[in-house]
């Protein structure tokens, strides 16, 4: 009888481990993912999950105006080829490629496997959890590190950045919406709250948004970094999937 409880009480223990990491939103889990990455020779510069080739594209304008969305093709879809590392199992694989698939759900986006393509994505398990802000022109990295990257919010959060997106903090109309109380970020960190000139798509700040940071992120003192304004109670950064405001933004951008 004495070892049935231990028992059961290890599976508990064990299954309530499970269900807080399951309830983590897709903010928490890619800040737990990248708190303490250590950027080895190689990698790009990260600001959060948002990939660079050097520290000076950290206050680049949107790139959206510059040309870095994906073509639209003659039959109004939008195609955008990736190759998948052979690193994940079986059950990784299905969670991204029914990530990638939900995109096909609600946008004139189409993602399909790399022939002899030259610009693709290259969905990696590398350090981190991370993506380029929209279209390179060449194979550019898509990084789900396995452990901790590979859920369907997550795929949808570093995919939005391929596309074109940034975090829904980073608006330019941000001020009105949200308070960034810097005296309680990690020292080193402040440049994760920049402000961007972005496109807004004349959409309203969502603080349901998936690309939305969350109340105590990189906070220095388990004090909150974001505060929305002007009511404080409004949640916010807790998303664990892209939402209808997400979707209608993509949509405008991409002309679907």
């Amino acid at each position: 009888m004495e070892v049935k409880c231990i028992l059961g009480l290890v599976v508990l223990v064990a299954v309530s481990a499970l269900a807080e990491r399951e309830a983590l939103t897709t903010s928490e889990r890619i800040e737990r993912v990248n708190r303490n990455i250590v950027r080895l020779p190689g990698d790009p510069y990260l600001e959060d999950d948002v990939a660079y080739n050097s520290e000076a594209e950290r206050n680049a304008d949107p790139c959206t105006s510059r040309g870095c969305m994906w073509p639209k093709s003659a039959d109004g879809y939008v195609y955008v080829p990736y190759t998948l590392s052979s690193v994940f199992s079986s059950r990784e694989v299905a969670i991204i490629e029914r990530g990638l698939q939900s995109f096909h759900d609600f946008s004139c986006i189409r993602f399909v496997k790399r022939s002899s393509q030259r610009e693709y994505l290259k969905i990696q398990s590398l350090n981190g959890c991370f993506s380029y802000i929209g279209r390179l022109g060449y194979g550019q990295d898509l990084s789900l590190q396995r452990s901790g990257c590979v859920y369907h919010d997550t795929v949808q959060h570093e995919v939005l950045h391929a596309l074109g997106f940034h975090h829904e903090q980073k608006r330019s109309d941000r001020d009105q919406y949200i308070r960034i109380l810097l005296e309680n970020v990690t020292p080193g960190m402040e440049h994760n709250f920049d402000k961007i000139n972005t496109l807004n798509q004349d959409t309203p700040y969502d603080y349901g948004s998936v690309m939305h940071y969350h109340k105590y992120a990189f906070s220095k003192n388990n004090q909150p970094t974001l505060v929305a304004i002007p009511d404080s109670s409004v949640e916010f950064g807790t998303a664990t999937e892209i939402s209808q405001m997400d979707i209608i933004r993509l949509n405008r951008l991409y002309k679907c």
